[in-house]
């Protein structure tokens, strides 16, 4: 994928094509609010600061494609994101999370970002040491002369005389007979021996490089990371590690686990890449990616809207939240275990249905701060039938992938695909409106049958038509909009 500091709006676009079929004003904006983050970064210093980014309120209802833009397009800018429901949160004195926990989880996710990031480059070094590790694992290497001959250094008259310490006193060195008849012959051996393990190390070695030894068990030490952490109580952030009581001084636990060599090899190089990460380092940046180029997408702000008269129902508490959540998207320092985190350049998406409010029932000060208003259409039959086929992650493909690995393969005929976008189509507009959801639901009801068959040998192919589609759903659809639609 390219660069995105590279990419202009209509790469953006083009790139969120791939994914996400229609809502093309909604493109367009986030488009332009990434390309203007890109713009700002070449600015001078003092202008930089002055220029906030424009957050953007998307309206159109579930299942339209609001939370998969914005997911997207985290993953395209390789940015920290976060995703939260506004009704998750509550006014100042009421049960419920902190606002703050936003931020404090964009931190959390940036944090992840970076040090996978940075773990990825120390990759080619900590494969070196992964190497030697298994190849350790697999022969024990010579652990010094001392080790191998144990009475090279032992006192006079055997390592086991509990009196060879007298040995050393004048006259009775001649009651202990030191062994030293044998040190010629032991050092031979050892000789010997280091030179036939020095060459089966490097055989080994070769045969890991070719890929011969990948299934093969070997025992490995990884760190033990259970019960590390005491729970002090509270909602979020209220536990602790009881390395950083101590400040890190005592060694990590370790612990034997019997793996295959493929499985060692991944398991270890992760292992090895974090310690040779500078934590310090990865904190300090995962701090400032998430300050600027955080991205925090609040759904269901239509939840929060006082749509009612002041004092009546909930709105007390709903007027709350938006109060609450305000400083946060104005620009505010948000304190974490991190360090103080600023919320002036993280870019705000929110979202809502608003069927029953208006955004104009948001408080005036939230208002403005999303001035960039875009409206998503509601999915006609067409824009369904091709989220059925069309995306590099299409429903249909991700089907017959999944059958695929039973030994099954099922093909849909183009009718059946019209069908399927029909019968999803006409249940949005009789029933809920729950927009492309509502193809999962009716993918899942027609393979049904199918998965609970498989694996089956005599099933190996499979044909879905228009007969059988309309056969599957004869007694789901209304029959009066069957009959209406089959004419």
């Amino acid at each position: 994928m390219k660069d995105f500091y590279n990419m202009t709006p209509k790469e953006i676009v083009a790139e969120l094509d791939k994914y996400i079929i229609g809502q093309d004003s909604a493109k367009k904006s986030v488009a332009i609010a990434l390309r203007n983050r890109h713009r700002r970064n070449q600015l001078p210093d003092e202008m930089r600061e002055e220029v906030t980014p424009k957050n953007i309120l998307m309206i159109g209802p579930t299942g339209c494609g609001k939370t998969e833009i914005a997911r997207r397009l985290a993953r395209i800018m390789k940015a920290p994101f976060v995703k939260v429901e506004a009704t998750k949160f509550t006014e100042v004195g009421y049960v419920g999370r902190d606002v703050d926990s936003i931020i404090r989880d964009l931190v959390e996710a940036s944090i992840r970002l970076t040090k996978q990031n940075k773990m990825e480059e120390k990759y080619e070094m900590a494969d070196k040491i992964v190497e030697d590790l298994i190849v350790d694992a697999m022969i024990p290497g010579n652990q010094g002369s001392t080790v191998n001959n144990p009475q090279q250094n032992a006192p006079a008259g055997g390592q086991n005389n509990p009196f060879a310490i007298f040995s050393n006193i004048p006259g009775m060195s001649g009651y202990f007979q030191p062994p030293q008849q044998q040190a010629p012959q032991n050092q031979q051996q050892s000789t010997a021996d280091d030179d036939s393990t020095r060459l089966a190390r490097e055989q080994v070695r070769q045969q890991l490089r070719n890929g011969l030894l990948e299934e093969q068990m070997i025992d490995i030490d990884v760190i033990d990371n259970s019960s590390n952490m005491i729970d002090i109580g509270g909602n979020e952030n209220m536990s602790i590690s009881i390395g950083s009581i101590f400040g890190n001084a005592m060694p990590p636990r370790t612990k034997k686990r019997r793996v295959k060599v493929k499985d060692a090899r991944r398991i270890l190089r992760d292992q090895e890449a974090q310690k040779l990460l500078d934590m310090d380092q990865v904190t300090a940046e995962a701090v400032d990616n998430a300050e600027q180029n955080g991205i925090v997408f609040i759904d269901e702000m239509d939840k929060i809207a006082d749509d009612s008269e002041y004092g009546r129902g909930p709105g007390v508490s709903r007027e709350g939240v938006q109060r609450d959540i305000l400083p946060i998207v104005e620009g505010s320092v948000v304190n974490t275990k991190y360090g103080p985190v600023r919320t002036d350049h993280i870019l705000f998406i929110g979202a809502g249905a608003f069927h029953v409010s208006k955004p104009t029932d948001l408080i005036p000060e939230l208002q403005g701060r999303f001035p960039i208003r875009v409206e998503l259409n509601n999915l006609t039959k067409e824009d369904l039938k091709n989220i059925l086929v069309v995306p590099k992650n299409a429903i249909i493909k991700q089907q017959k992938m999944l059958l695929e690995t039973e030994g099954c393969d099922v093909e849909f005929t183009e009718d059946a695909i019209d069908e399927i976008a029909e019968i999803a189509y006409i249940s949005n507009e009789t029933n809920e409106n729950i927009g492309a959801r509502r193809l999962h639901t009716v993918m899942e009801k027609l393979l049904e049958d199918i998965s609970y068959d498989l694996p089956d040998p005599e099933i190996s192919q499979f044909t879905i038509d228009k007969d059988y589609v309309l056969e599957k759903f004869k007694d789901t659809v209304n029959p009066y909009d069957l009959d209406k639609y089959l004419l």
